[in-house]
């Protein structure tokens, strides 16, 4: 998958150090992948959770921190949508961020 708006995450990090290596986690296996599906995410995601507008969630660090894309199958993309606290992310609708 090619991922838009890397620079979204370091930004993050840089603000919690401690989310640094998790994500960098996650981009590497997500820019690595080639999924074409809901269900190929999920076989490498279990507690990935997907919403409308083709959304999709991710728990990061134990679930303090969550992530969320926007997917275009076809093309391979992901668009990073959002990256927050958890208590953040209760704030916000992910369906249309």
């Amino acid at each position: 998958m090619h991922i838009i708006a890397l620079r979204t995450l370091r930004e993050f990090w840089d603000k919690h150090p401690q989310a640094e290596v998790p994500l960098r986690g996650w981009y590497a296996d997500t820019s690595r992948a080639d999924w074409r599906t809901p269900a190929d995410i999920k076989v490498a995601y279990r507690s990935a959770s997907f919403l409308a507008n083709n959304r999709v969630v991710f728990n990061i660090k134990g679930n303090d921190y969550r992530l969320v894309v926007a997917v275009r199958y076809t093309p391979g993309l992901m668009f990073i949508r959002f990256i927050g606290t958890h208590a953040e992310y209760d704030r916000i609708d992910a369906a249309t961020v």
